[in-house]
């Protein structure tokens, strides 16, 4: 198993936070991960995203040039990002946010009202869980929704672990959103 995974949106939205717990989660299953952040000029606001891959065997590069996952919380990002998902690959994209349409017949692509669901469970932070909680819905091998709760306490700031309860509300509201 490895999954190549590219995380992006706008700085602000939590991608890199993202991307960060997805990797601490299955780092305590026992598999192998690679994460690199990258953020725009303007930081909050700007464009952000980060690199992922999960594996079960040793990671030769941490570079994704052609991700097997995409997943995108708004509408430059997913312009962007959308060409470089390799054939057969999987995007999740943020419905609240973006309009686009999935021009790529090759590809599976999940919308999901990340926004909303987030809102639904008290937050209007939280649409990176609600993404992450699909991801893994979609994709159980990276890792269990269990660890990524438990990723939660170790994967985040003091300042935004007050938010777990929230962010495990929106996680299961992501994981089990149905739209097929």
């Amino acid at each position: 198993m490895m999954h190549e995974i590219i995380f992006s949106g706008f700085g602000g939205q939590g991608v890199i936070a993202a991307g960060r717990l997805l990797c601490i989660a299955a780092m305590h299953e026992g598999k192998y991960v690679s994460h690199i952040p990258s953020y725009g000029a303007e930081m909050r606001g700007g464009t952000a995203n980060c690199s992922v891959i999960i594996s079960d065997d040793e990671i030769a590069s941490p570079v994704v040039y052609q991700p097997s996952i995409l997943v995108t919380l708004n509408t430059p990002s997913f312009i962007k990002f959308v060409p470089r998902v390799k054939q057969g690959g999987i995007v999740i994209y943020n419905t609240s946010l973006i309009d686009e349409v999935l021009n790529r017949t090759d590809l599976r692509g999940i919308g999901i009202p990340a926004n909303e669901l987030s809102e639904r469970e008290g937050s209007n932070r939280g649409a990176n869980m609600a993404v992450l909680g699909k991801l893994l819905k979609l994709v159980p091998d990276i890792c269990s929704l269990d660890s990524l709760f438990a990723a939660l306490a170790e994967g985040l700031s003091s300042r935004s672990a007050k938010y777990n309860e929230i962010n495990i509300r929106i996680l299961k509201a992501g994981y089990a959103y149905e739209n097929d």
